[in-house]
């Protein structure tokens, strides 16, 4: 068997490949030698590595320290109501809350790895082969190397494979190389060794499809030998990284419980501590009223509604970006777009249209710039050194000769069906079609004006295809001039290389009227071609010749001579129009926006200097130079190369890693195959809906709905927005949490009898007064300058740019406004003739839930006075406010509810001490807002 590497194939002649693989061309292989192969390779198929459990995601959910100290705490609670016979109805709201929390995060965390089930949707179900010299349909899996496959126009290849014999062939690679044409093979080539993908024209690929022509070809590689199988184990070795949400959640889970311990340690150890006889001593009797007091304040510190509230400030940023045409698969994606320094973009489908659209047309007299936009026959044409615009063709008849030659000369077919413009066929063809179109020149009418009578087809050894059509009577204003006595009845129409097909001309057609084809013209045509060929464009020649009589078949050598020049034809698959102010839009808050293709140099350069990604003398890197970079050497260049071109899966991958490895947070867009590992291994991966594949899909945290570049740039801003809305309802909740601890904590220190707030009570305040209104914050609107400054750095602490100081300022302020109204209220209570002593507890927990109402009405924003802020900006706030006051107030006036949740009766004086002391909250806010205005305009 062979001794060739599994992706050298192309390097390899037809000959020594079916002596490698032991095959013979004619009668394949042996039923023994299938069988023997099929125990040695294995079934033609992607393996797949076990993911983790539905169980195991579960049981991971309940691994988060938060969690982990709420649950010790529901322990302890239960067993001290269970000894002291009260129903542990404590213990079991905080397991609900647990288990709550831990099912959210569960369906969150859940998302089905369905990428390698889509890549096996790519292969085809039933391949025709050559067994024991007969011809047969097998199932693609049952293919082994050395099998003799057959192709033809739609097949979808099962396997990669050498090629034996070639007529006309045509493959669409586009889904893992990345090129938009398809790519003509020739099996009779050997080439070097580091060619890359695109550049490998004598072997074709797994899950790619036969455009047009007939080939035999020889299986070289099966299952995950195959570029497709590389893929596949790509995606399974990229390991999926925590997002910076998710790292800071994290970060602050582990600060507030080692905050609480703490806490807990020195009110229960100082609370046992006492003085006496000059000594110091434990009084342990108090231990358990000490614990009682340390478990409210676990429950205080923990905020209950954070994780919840997160999550559907994540669903709501998910619902507004699908407006905006962008699907979040993944929800910590919403947040992870406003934190994107460096989007990676495929060139194909996302930053261009993936239609071939003709830019140029150049005859004898004159150069033509053509307009317009993908398929539909609608533009103006317009002289290149005048831009002056061409209303009347008659005045150029050698230009309306050329558009006509892209008509006939043609076997695509352009059609409308639901108002949107469509090429059945080759790409190239349909441009061909739709600039015609633009004349008012259209397939349909020409063909019954110069009916096809022969045909020589495309040949990749000659690069060119004619066609022969009859023209009766004609030929005197047919717009292809005889030469003077010539009574021609045919019209050869010709399109192929610019070069191999000139050198075939005698003569050009300037005007109506045919002159000699000099040296010097034949220079300024290929300093043309040259010329539109640097820019990456695609030229196409077009030449016709008269004939009395059809030119017999098999005579395109002979017949194809002394033709006369018609003029070139280029285009190119042309930029979306709204990209390049996407690109601006990126430039402009600081994300800056590299292109990476399988295409061509030429064309990347041209397509990313048109759109503002690069400039002119910035270096190109292409996937040959790539391949001799060490990671480090490629490290030192990915800050200065914003172009790569010819490049394969494994170095887009590369790409992506380099730029992490600086700090970079990348973004990576695609819609191929070859796309889905970087898109796995970036931060966010990001796929297009219309042209996607499904593995590219299965691979994103994103989907572009609408194909559009420019969507990214109003996901980002979503982002952005989310993002602060976050950090603003982390400064809300954690603020109060602070002073929640801090009043419990100060109760037994001032010596006051029992515990203000009951485990249940603070739930509620976490979940509900904090909750509520903390989801009305999340859909704050976005600062007006969002997208105008850098990105903040994903790796920042969740307390960075004062978030920290906030809280524990507010939190302190919080406290102090708390325990006044506690020490006061603890006298007032216990005053002869007051009938409930432990009112004061209730007056405390509602305190604390009103205060809260106050903060959320003054955090909307940071320097604005709440009387300056328009009130109908987001009317999710005051509703919030008020519903949750009137919640509260039935906590102490409907008796199930305060029997349930432990709260007494409030007089009307009570009740309004509670608002009084609560509105200095508010005051305090918009008092430091005034200070800092103050401040900054002293400075």
């Amino acid at each position: 068997m062979s001794s060739t590497s599994p992706s050298s194939w192309h390097t390899v002649a037809i000959d020594k490949t079916l002596q490698q693989l032991s095959s013979n061309k004619e009668a394949g292989l042996s039923s023994q030698q299938v069988s023997e192969r099929l125990q040695q390779y294995g079934p033609n198929e992607l393996e797949e590595t076990g993911g983790r459990s539905p169980w195991s995601i579960f049981v991971d959910q309940f691994t988060n320290i938060m969690l982990l100290m709420l649950m010790g705490v529901a322990v302890i609670s239960a067993f001290l109501d269970i000894r002291s016979n009260t129903f542990p109805k404590d213990a079991i709201a905080i397991f609900a809350i647990v288990i709550l929390n831990g099912i959210l995060g569960y369906f969150q965390e859940q998302s089905a790895e369905k990428a390698l089930a889509a890549l096996k949707n790519l292969a085809s179900p039933l391949v025709r082969v050559v067994r024991d010299g007969k011809t047969s349909e097998i199932a693609a899996k049952e293919l082994v190397p050395g099998d003799v496959m057959l192709l033809e126009a739609g097949v979808k290849i099962a396997a990669d494979a050498r090629l034996i014999e070639t007529s006309n062939l045509q493959v669409r690679e586009s889904a893992l190389t990345g090129e938009a044409l398809a790519v003509t093979k020739q099996a009779d080539l050997e080439l070097a060794e580091d060619a890359s993908l695109g550049d490998r024209l004598n072997v074709i690929f797994q899950g790619t499809e036969v455009v047009q022509g007939r080939a035999k070809a020889i299986v070289t590689n099966t299952g995950m030998e195959t570029e497709l199988g590389k893929i596949a184990a790509m995606l399974q070795s990229v390991e999926n990284e925590p997002t910076p949400l998710q790292q800071r959640m994290s970060q602050l889970g582990n600060v507030l419980v080692s905050g609480a311990l703490t806490l807990v340690a020195i009110v229960v150890i100082g609370g046992m501590i006492t003085f006496q006889n000059g000594g110091i001593g434990f009084d342990t009797s108090r231990f358990e009223d000490l614990l009682e007091v340390s478990l409210s304040m676990a429950v205080a510190v923990v905020p209950e509604g954070l994780a919840a509230v997160v999550t559907v400030t994540l669903a709501l940023g998910t619902r507004r970006m699908v407006k905006r045409n962008a699907l979040i698969r993944k929800l910590p994606a919403v947040e992870t777009l406003g934190s994107v320094t460096t989007i990676c973009s495929d060139k194909t489908g996302t930053l261009t249209q993936n239609k071939m659209v003709v830019q140029l047309v150049s005859t004898g007299d004159c150069t033509v710039a053509v307009a317009g936009d993908g398929y539909a026959p609608i533009g103006d044409f317009s002289d290149r050194l005048t831009s002056a615009k061409i209303n009347n063709l008659e005045e150029y008849p050698e230009l309306e000769s050329l558009l006509i030659a892209c008509a006939v000369c043609n076997d695509a077919v352009l059609q409308q069906e639901q108002q949107e413009w469509q090429i059945l066929g080759d790409p190239t063809e349909g441009a061909l079609l739709c600039v015609a179109g633009k004349a008012g020149i259209y397939k349909d009418k020409q063909s019954q004006l110069l009916p096809r009578t022969a045909e020589f087809p495309f040949s990749s050894e000659r690069k060119r295809m004619s066609v022969i059509c009859e023209v009766p009577g004609r030929s005197g204003n047919s717009g292809f001039p005889a030469a003077e006595g010539q009574q021609p009845n045919y019209l050869m129409l010709t399109k192929g290389s610019p070069e191999l097909t000139l050198e075939r001309c005698k003569g050009i057609i300037v005007g109506d009227r045919v002159q000699p084809l000099t040296q010097e013209m034949r220079d300024r045509i290929l300093a043309e071609n040259n010329n539109m060929a640097s820019g990456g464009l695609r030229v196409l020649g077009f030449a016709y010749k008269l004939w009395e009589n059809v030119p017999p078949e098999g005579s395109e050598e002979t017949s194809e001579q002394d033709m006369i020049w018609l003029g070139l034809v280029s285009m190119l698959d042309a930029p979306r129009p709204e990209v390049r102010e996407a690109v601006v839009k990126c430039r402009n808050a600081g994300i800056r926006v590299v292109m990476i293709t399988g295409d061509h140099q030429l064309t990347a350069k041209a397509i990313a200097y048109d759109l503002g990604i690069a400039k002119e003398g910035d270096r190109v890197l292409t996937g040959q130079e790539l391949e001799k970079l060490s990671q480090e050497e490629l490290k030192q260049q990915v800050e200065q190369v914003s172009v790569y071109a010819r490049v394969s899966p494994e170095h887009k991958l590369r790409i992506v890693q380099a730029l992490q490895s600086w700090g970079k947070f990348v973004a990576m867009t695609g819609d191929g195959v070859n796309d889905a590992p970087a898109l796995k291994q970036a931060d966010i991966g990001i796929a297009m809906g219309i042209t996607g594949t499904d593995v590219s899909k299965e691979a994103s945290d994103m989907v572009l709905l609408d194909d559009n570049f420019a969507t990214i740039v109003a996901a980002a801003e979503e982002g952005r927005v989310v993002y602060s809305n976050i950090r603003r309802f982390i400064k809300y909740i954690l603020g109060s949490n602070i002073g929640e601890v801090l009043t419990i904590a100060a109760a037994p220190l001032m010596g006051l009898g029992g515990v203000p707030l009951t485990p249940l009570q603070i739930l509620w305040m976490n979940l509900v007064t904090d909750g509520v209104p903390a989801l009305a914050l999340a859909v704050e609107p976005g600062e007006p300058n969002v997208m105008k400054r850098p990105p903040f750095s994903p790796r920042e602490s969740i307390f960075a740019r004062g978030l920290g100081s906030y809280m524990i300022r507010i939190g302190i302020i919080f406290a102090i406004l708390t325990i006044a109204m506690m020490s006061w209220a603890y006298g007032y209570t216990h005053s002869p003739g007051h009938g409930d002593p432990d009112a004061w507890k209730t007056m405390v927990f509602t305190t604390l839930c009103l205060a809260q109402m106050g903060h959320a009405i003054a955090i909307r924003s940071n320097t604005q006075l709440t009387i300056e802020l328009n009130p109908f900006t987001n009317v999710f706030v005051w509703a919030a406010v008020i519903v949750t006051t009137i919640l509260q107030l039935m906590l102490i006036y409907v008796p199930p509810l305060r029997a349930f949740f432990g709260t007494h009766y409030l007089t009307g004086f009570e009740l309004l001490v509670c608002f009084g002391f609560s509105a200095l909250m508010f005051v305090w806010i918009e008092m430091e807002k005034l200070f800092l205005r103050f401040y900054k305009a002293r400075k």
